[in-house]
């Protein structure tokens, strides 16, 4: 079954939920290695995606991803604003017009996004970003929609690759942002980035809608 616009919405609400629980975490996640504000930032920020795909319903799943990028760039600070709001802007894109995504489409969405972060925040692999989850995660979504798997399937698969990413990226010195100025001292702890994108990425994979 493929993705529509209303499944995406779906996804997106649960994924909010999901950031609302796990906004202490992501704070604290945070607070020992940036400025304590991702947790709140990203909560903020799907609080208002949300409240946004509530009063103004987009038809197709391009424009859901499009409405949800400039509503993310509009109200979360510091970094995670404009990197979460170009991901979702390259996904957008690449869906095009399309009516209903089947897997590959998800998957190239997902490659989408990742291409967009790089851009936008010149992080590679094991700076300790949030890229480091989206790396393995957009290898495992290709692979599982070149074997024929559905929307649910390609995110379930992305989501346990994100998850192993980002605790990949514990004993990791930052070569990016913030974190970077700790050196040393920034081996550890899981990067926060990481985790939200892990996080979202389950939340979306475990929606009914999807």
């Amino acid at each position: 079954m493929g993705c529509t616009a209303t499944d995406m919405i779906g996804a997106l609400h649960a994924g909010a939920a999901t950031v609302s629980a796990h906004r202490d975490e992501l704070i604290q996640l945070d607070r020992v290695i940036g400025d304590a504000d991702h947790g709140e930032n990203m909560d903020r920020g799907f609080r208002a995606v949300v409240a946004k795909l509530d009063t103004a319903v987009p038809e197709t799943p391009g424009a859901v991803l499009k409405q949800v990028a400039t509503t993310l760039i509009s109200t979360v600070g510091g970094a995670s604003g404009p990197l979460y709001g170009t991901a979702f802007l390259r996904a957008a894109a690449a869906v095009g017009d399309a009516l209903e995504l089947d897997g590959p489409a998800v998957a190239a969405a997902l490659q989408a996004g990742l291409e967009g972060v790089v851009a936008r925040g010149k992080a590679v692999a094991g700076d300790k970003t949030m890229v480091d989850a989206l790396i393995p995660a957009v290898d495992a979504a290709k692979a599982a929609a070149a074997d024929g798997a559905a929307p649910a399937r390609v995110l379930a698969l992305a989501a346990e690759a994100a998850h192993a990413g980002a605790e990949a990226t514990e004993p990791l010195v930052a070569r990016k942002g913030r974190a970077s100025y700790l050196g040393d001292r920034s081996a550890g702890h899981v990067d926060p980035g990481a985790r939200s994108t892990a996080l979202l990425l389950s939340a979306f994979a475990e929606s009914r809608s999807v």
